[in-house]
């Protein structure tokens, strides 16, 4: 599985990558995670708002920091 947290860094981008991070270290969920902070890779998943979410090539949230219930649905379907 692989999961991109799409953004430029911005503290919400940040606390984004650290909750996907902490919930799959927490159910323990082998998953490969990356910061995806170049504009253009960005905006070839046709995001406009940050921070996003892609799980296995499939934008999953944008513009909002994710739950953890949401996460693990996500990593779980």
């Amino acid at each position: 599985m692989k999961i991109k947290v799409l953004g430029p860094g911005c503290p919400k981008c940040t606390q984004t990558f650290n909750r996907i991070m902490e919930t799959l270290s927490e159910e323990n969920i082998p998953a490969d995670l990356d910061k995806v902070t170049d504009v253009m890779e960005i905006a070839n998943y046709g995001v406009f708002g940050t921070p996003a979410v892609v799980v296995d090539g499939k934008v999953k949230s944008v513009g909002k920091i994710p739950t953890k219930a949401e996460i693990i649905k996500w990593v779980k379907e």
